[in-house]
Order: C-alpha cells, then structure tokens, then sequence
C-alpha cells in the first residue's frame, strides 16, 4: 500500500501530463458552470431576500429542496432532454463539456441563491431604501449590496464551487467519461477504482483535497475579513 501512495505522489511531482489534464478539466468545468450560475443566483438571492410578493415563500422551499436533489437524478432528467432522442438532441450536447458545464450550473444554482438569500435576509432590511436615497438604482445597487455582504456572497460562491467540483453523477452520465476531452477528477477516480489501478485515482484524490482545503481555507478567511 505504501507503493501506492509513493506512486501516487510520483504522478503528482513528476507532472504527469493526464493527471493534471484531468485536474485542469475539472476546474474548467467547475470555475464555467459556478460563474453562470453566480450570475442568475446572486441577483435571484437579492431580490427575495429584500422583496415580498406572492409565492415567495414556495419559491425559498423548492430552492432548499433543490439543494438536496442527487446529481444523478440531475444527470438523467438532462440526458433524457439533450440525448440523441430528446427534444433537445438536435443540438448534438450529450457527451460534451457543455453538457457538464450545463448540468453543473443546474447543480450549484439552488445553493449560491439559497446561501446569499440566507445571509441577506439577515441584513439590514432598509440597505436597498437607503442606497435608493443615495441615488443608486438597478445594476448599481445590486452591486452595493453585494459590496457590503461580500463575505456572504463569496461563501454562497465558494458553497457552490465546492459542490460541482466533488461531483461526479452529472459528469459521468452528461459527459460519458471520454479520455482527453470529459474526463474529471472524480469520473476518473471511479474508473480507475473500479479497475483496481489505485495510483491514478489515488493521485488525483490528493488533488481533489488540496482544492477542497483551498477553498475552504478561502472561505473562512473571507468571513474572518468581513468580521
């Protein structure tokens, strides 16, 4: 076992080339799908947490709901849509990054709205007035307010992060697993285990924990910061 564990880090220290192809493709995959979802998340967080209106309340409950869905139910309700027989199969994205990118973004969206909605409706609930009477509207008062919980947002952001890069339902069954082209940390690690070639799976396991602590790490210094 312990020749397992020195060959792992071998493929490490030695920058083999599949390993940290794998690695750079599954932070592509992630750092994509966690910025669209951001973009649609942030601004769908602010506004219920400083808006009432009807059917807000189910909207938070199927968020929150959202939040526990496995990603393989993710993963087969979108092969259903953009397989070669879906209504979507036109478009040619099953077995592609898109795909993972796509299902990814699904997978993340629920948290970042629910994390920043969470934390904001903690705020001071007259921030948008007073930045209203401070002449700032639209686009600008967004983002004064996600200046001033910044920590709250990066945490929201970093959550959701941390949930698509340690994924591994949507990206085997959207992405097919292909060498060189989808192939992710986790869908390589489950591959590899199952063929009992430990090295690989080992090595990239070590990766995976190394970006697991540095966002984490990220994310408490970010609130230790704000606070």
């Amino acid at each position: 076992m312990n020749n397992v564990f020195i060959h792992a880090a071998g493929l490490i220290l030695s920058g083999n080339r599949e390993v940290y192809f794998i690695a750079f493709t599954s932070l592509k995959f992630a750092v994509a799908s966690t910025t669209i979802s951001t973009a649609f998340a942030v601004p769908l967080g602010i506004m219920l947490s400083f808006n009432s209106f009807s059917g807000k309340r189910f909207i938070v409950i199927i968020l929150n709901s959202l939040m526990a869905l496995p990603t393989v139910v993710i993963g087969l309700f979108l092969y259903s849509l953009i397989s070669r027989s879906g209504p979507l199969g036109g478009f040619r994205l099953l077995f592609t990054p898109a795909a993972i990118i796509i299902g990814q973004s699904i997978l993340s969206f629920p948290i970042i709205t629910s994390f920043v909605y969470s934390a904001l409706a903690k705020t001071d609930a007259e921030l948008p007035e007073t930045l209203e009477t401070l002449g700032a509207g639209g686009l600008e008062k967004n983002l004064m307010i996600i200046r001033e919980s910044r920590a709250a947002v990066l945490s929201a952001i970093l959550s959701g992060f941390g949930r698509v890069i340690g994924e591994v339902g949507v990206s085997m069954m959207l992405g097919g697993n292909i060498r060189w082209y989808t192939r992710t940390i986790t869908t390589t690690i489950a591959l590899e285990t199952s063929k009992g070639e430990f090295e690989l799976a080992l090595a990239l396991g070590l990766i995976l924990i190394i970006i697991s602590f540095v966002v984490n790490f990220s994310l408490h210094m970010g609130i230790s910061n704000e606070a």
